[in-house]
């Protein structure tokens, strides 16, 4: 069985329910802390050994090129100045790159989101081996990094692995739900299926599967039938989760609840609450941010 060794990043959506913030910043380049947010996703991914990355991009997407691209001269700059802690961080963020040899692609196919999957998988000319896909989208904090755990989950199971968290059933519109055929140690469940949004009264399980796959050729070879059916057809959009789900009609697959907390950046609402999240945990600016949040007396309509 080998070593997953290759991740995918999807970064090629548009950010719509972010706009108008979006409209120029590619949402993945939005700050979560003092990163942004493509950023935690590529330090997980070189945390759990990942030495193969690619972010799936779109024509204007050139900023997140940029934010991992070394920059020789502002370095120098940087220490010129004296500025050695700021030059050390902008070294060490093209040092990511370098470890996880970051590549980029553009997508092309039809819209969905299992057609960077398969892009990114064709190109490597490799479709033998898994491969992790994280979104871009989702953070999480965890003892152990999320990547790892599902790369875990595979290596006992040599199976396809989605990452869930427990949800209440009446937030099942939201996401994909299992259909959990057997509970095993660990959190680690097979599942049968997996029904996209279902209405509380009929989810399956109280598990989503949200923000990471561990994608296998099998499920590959279901994303290529879909996408010669779609150029047949030219309907509908590539899903991934439809790849999953017809793969686990007929063949093993897993779920691994998470341990840890997941932050959905993916919308305004769910984007501020990560932001203030990680605020606080900030060892430098949590206080001043906690003394500003205790002591504000509602609103403050100067910066609304």
């Amino acid at each position: 069985m080998p070593t997953i060794r290759k991740a995918v990043i999807p970064a090629a959506g548009l950010g719509s329910r972010l706009l108008p913030l979006t409209k120029a910043l590619p949402k993945e380049m939005l700050p979560i802390g003092d990163k942004p947010v493509i950023e935690h996703t590529v330090r997980e991914l070189v945390e759990s050994g990942i030495t193969d990355i690619t972010i799936v991009v779109s024509g204007d997407k050139n900023l997140i090129q940029d934010h991992f691209r070394p920059n020789g001269p502002l370095v120098q700059q940087l220490r010129r100045d004296g500025k050695t802690d700021y030059a050390d961080a902008v070294e060490e963020i093209a040092e990511l790159s370098r470890i996880g040899r970051i590549r980029y692609m553009h997508q092309h196919g039809p819209y969905g989101n299992g057609t960077p999957v398969l892009n990114a998988a064709e190109a490597s000319g490799e479709t033998d081996e898994p491969m992790l896909v994280l979104w871009p989208d989702d953070v999480f904090v965890a003892d152990v990094p999320r990547a790892q755990q599902l790369i875990s989950a595979y290596e006992k199971t040599s199976a396809p692995v989605l990452a869930l968290m427990p949800i209440d059933r009446q937030d099942s519109v939201r996401y994909g739900v299992p259909e959990v055929q057997q509970a095993l140690d660990g959190g680690l469940m097979q599942i049968s299926g997996l029904v996209e949004k279902p209405s509380p009264e009929k989810a399956p399980s109280s598990y989503a599967a949200i923000g990471g796959y561990v994608v296998t050729p099998a499920i590959v070879e279901e994303l290529r039938q879909q996408t010669a059916r779609w150029y047949e057809h030219r309907t509908g959009e590539v899903y991934l989760t439809d790849a999953i789900n017809a793969h686990a009609r007929r063949n093993a697959t897993y779920g691994q609840v998470i341990s840890g907390r997941w932050y959905d950046t993916g919308n305004p609402g769910d984007y501020i609450i990560a932001q203030l999240a990680f605020a606080l945990a900030h060892p430098q600016y949590g206080p001043m941010v906690r003394q500003f949040v205790n002591s504000a007396d509602g609103a403050a309509p100067d910066l609304i």
